[in-house]
């Protein structure tokens, strides 16, 4: 019987698990891995969102827009007129989406877990476009409304998106 990454990471040491997360950390993701991550959290979140079929809310909309910021992320890290420092950023918070330790851990919570994964990403999104033309942006957008405007969105509603104390820990990480 195939064994869980949520299994496989309790059975781990803590040295082993910590080993772990610095190889992951450290490898490129290739194309392949970004579309299955796309393709596996998209399928998640879509079929929590069918079973959960209005008592969600508000957040449905910002939960769909997950696999997209997602594959927004990846795109941009190959994207030449992108900085160094710019892709580090990215990268992190690519990290934060594939590794399965976070603040609001969707192992625990199911794809409500990736709201703040959500956050984060829009938060490293606009402390980039300090230095890149949002036109970069725009062009690697799969979303249905313009990218600027889903970034903005996404800020205004962190608050009410993750509990204030995740909110201000996600802020320093991006500060940092």
């Amino acid at each position: 019987m195939e064994q869980t990454r949520t299994e496989a990471t309790e059975s781990l040491s803590d040295d082993d698990l910590q080993r772990r997360i610095k190889e992951d950390s450290q490898r490129p993701v290739s194309p392949d891995r970004a579309n299955r991550f796309y393709d596996r959290v998209r399928r998640s979140i879509q079929e929590f969102v069918d079973r959960k079929a209005g008592v969600l809310g508000k957040p449905t909309e910002y939960l769909l827009l997950v696999p997209d910021i997602f594959m927004l992320l990846w795109r941009l890290t190959t994207d030449s007129r992108v900085t160094g420092k710019n892709k580090v950023l990215l990268g992190s918070a690519i990290a934060y989406f594939i590794l399965p330790f976070d603040l609001v851990p969707e192992a625990l919570l199911g794809p409500i877990g990736y709201m703040d994964d959500l956050v984060f990403a829009v938060y490293v999104l606009n402390t980039m476009l300090v230095n890149t033309d949002p036109s970069v942006l725009r062009e690697h957008w799969s979303g249905s409304e313009d990218v600027l405007m889903t970034i903005q969105k996404v800020l205004n509603a962190a608050d009410s998106l993750v509990a204030t104390n995740v909110l201000g820990r996600i802020k320093k990480m991006v500060k940092k």
